[in-house]
């Protein structure tokens, strides 16, 4: 009992610096089998991908493969999403090849130098960004945004996987474009490739159905290699992977290029940025969809490590890689064991099967990379945001239209970019309501919603549903003197409900001052209702004490409501108990009431003494 007692604070502390090592530490048995079968399915399609990624930013394949493995280990260790695998993806190798060329000739030792520099750089510029907490930028990747972008991803890897099983290269990017070519080229279709591809969906469509404990996605790799083999597939034009270099990076410390740091300082600050939004978004949405959630902060601390993991072990700049943890997640991954499976899988081939790796047709890889994109797919939710929610659909397919259009990085910057536009249109031009009783219903409600509602003729109740703050404060005030304007008959007190104003800046208190100023010009008094401590405290650490009466301020609007019909009663010269006094459930005053007194008149006192705050 003892020796448990002090673990459980060892390992708290353990978990703030390495997550995933707590994990395996609690591991579950049962995991066992899943996530073995999701390594090494995984490690089936990051070979092939590692190498074709290589070749993308300029490296020898094995350079590819060495980017998948420590990196792997590193992020098992240090993140918090059980699914997100971590490697070489097309945003960074473009990002790596575009800032590198430009200063060393590619396939050089300087090139490689150079590129495990950025990829060093990158990941301490991720994990100092992580202990200022960083992640926090990740909130702006709404729930919509993170399934347009898995849409996207999907779309573009179901679109980037054709030409390989038509057995022709597609040149252009986007969606439009690559149909268009397409179908350009549909006459050049090589019919080995295709009924190469077209067998492996059959086997993936087959087998979770008639053989579910097999590895669907393995299995197909395996068989369509072994055909490949068998019937000499290669040397009648279906393409395959090729031969990889044997054996494992050996440990090197990145030399730092003082003369090109300024340059490679930005561009890793780039390569930083774009590699924590993208594997943040893939791993918040497989959190998601596996019911569990992930600290941001902690996520860009691993992927930091990653990267330095990868700069380590002679490798380049990596990120989430979405087919892969897509490939993981629909082979039933549980835990980031799963990754360190995969590592250990392609350490394996590395040094072993070099040779029979080559036969991987690229038809069948392509075919496996397309089911999973399907899997990525999520109608259910696109119904739901466009029956509740048109807006944040709109979003959500913009973050699917820029991701396939524009690519993974320009396709999240336009999603945010919307939904920040949104979210200040929102609050710039806030609902607002004006407020009466219902019969049956305590409290005060919108007149607008409640055709039955009924107003206390002389008494306006406002609220305003949002900060008032430098960009709607000119908006609030214009709204409330409309309010005033069209109630009949003309109000004596004008209530602002507090409660809905959450905060109020310099430019907002200057508004409601000049609100104040404009009603009271009309006859019309300015009172406040909720938050009546905030402001009394704030008013007192501001040396304000002198300036409580110049606005009446009840602790609720209830209270604000007792006292107008208290005015009214003294200035009618009624003389009521306390229990008389109606309340908001009450009858409101008919319009041949006498109106109350201007507030200053007909207030001689605190009207808020005795009632609680």
């Amino acid at each position: 009992m003892r020796s448990s007692r002090v673990a459980a604070p060892a390992l708290d502390r353990l978990a703030r610096i390495a997550p995933g090592l707590v994990a395996f530490v609690r591991y579950r048995r049962e995991d066992l089998r899943h996530d073995v079968v999701a390594g090494v399915c995984v490690a089936s399609v990051a070979l092939p991908v590692g190498v074709a990624y290589a070749e993308l930013a300029g490296f020898n394949p094995a350079i590819g493969l060495y980017s998948c493995i420590w990196p792997l280990v590193a992020y098992a260790l240090f993140g918090t999403s059980r699914q997100l695998i971590v490697g070489p993806d097309a945003a960074t190798c473009a990002l790596v090849a575009a800032s590198i060329v430009p200063l060393a000739a590619v396939g050089t030792p300087e090139y490689l130098s150079m590129s495990t520099t950025l990829a060093f750089l990158a990941g301490l510029f991720c994990i100092a960004a992580s202990f200022i907490g960083l992640g926090a930028c990740a909130d702006f990747l709404s729930r919509p945004i993170l399934t347009g972008f898995m849409n996207g991803i999907a779309i573009s890897i179901a679109l980037g996987q054709t030409g390989k099983l038509l057995g022709f290269k597609i040149e252009s990017t986007g969606v439009i474009r690559p149909l268009i070519e397409i179908v350009a080229k549909i006459g050049q279709t090589h019919w080995p490739t295709l009924a190469v591809g077209l067998g492996a969906f059959a086997l993936l469509l087959l087998l979770p159905r008639f053989a579910p404990r097999v590895p669907a996605a393995l299995a197909t790799l395996a068989s369509a290699a072994c055909v490949t083999a068998l019937f000499a597939l290669d040397t009648h034009g279906v393409r395959t992977i090729g031969a990889v270099p044997a054996g494992l990076p050996s440990f090197v410390v990145p030399r730092i290029h003082w003369d090109a740091l300024d340059t490679l300082a930005v561009d890793a600050a780039g390569i930083a940025l774009i590699s924590f939004c993208s594997a943040t978004l893939t791993a918040r949405s497989f959190a998601a969809k596996n019911g569990y959630e992930i600290d941001d902060d902690r996520e860009m601390s691993a992927i930091g490590a990653a990267n330095i993991a990868s700069a380590l072990s002679q490798g380049f700049a990596i990120s989430g890689a979405d087919s892969r943890t897509a490939m993981n997640d629909m082979t039933g991954g549980r835990t980031q064991l799963a990754s360190i499976v995969a590592a250990a899988a392609i350490a394996f081939v590395l040094i072993f099967l070099t040779g029979p790796l080559r036969f991987v047709p690229v038809a069948a890889l392509g075919a496996v990379l397309v089911m999973a994109a399907v899997s990525l797919v999520d109608i259910t939710t696109l119904k739901g945001l466009w029956s509740e929610a048109r807006g944040e659909f709109a979003i959500c397919l913009a973050a699917t239209v820029g991701v396939v259009a524009l690519g993974s990085l320009k396709g999240i910057l336009l999603a945010v970019a919307l939904a920040l536009f949104r979210f200040i249109r929102i609050v710039a031009r806030p609902s607002h309501e004006v407020l009466g009783t219902v019969d049956g219903m305590k409290g005060f409600h919108s007149t607008e919603r409640h055709a039955d509602a009924r107003r206390t003729p002389g008494l306006c109740l406002f609220r305003f549903n949002s900060p008032i703050v430098f960009f709607n404060a000119r908006y609030f005030k214009r709204t409330a003197l409309d309010v005033v304007a069209q109630t009949a008959p003309k109000p004596q007190w004008f209530v602002l409900d507090a409660v809905a104003v959450t905060g109020v800046d310099v430019t907002g208190r200057h508004a409601i001052e000049e609100l104040r100023q404009e009603l009271g010009e009309r006859g019309v008094s300015f009172v406040l209702a909720g938050r009546r401590t905030q402001r009394l405290d704030w008013l007192e650490r501001h040396g304000m004490d002198n300036v409580t009466a110049a606005q009446l301020h009840f602790p609720t609007l209830r209270a604000a409501v007792r006292a107008f019909h208290a005015a009214r009663q003294r200035e009618s010269g009624e003389t009521a108990s306390t229990s008389s006094v109606p309340t908001p459930r009450d009858a409101p005053l008919r319009p041949t009431d006498p109106a109350p007194a201007p507030l200053d008149q007909a207030i001689t006192r605190r009207h808020d003494d005795g009632i609680p705050t």
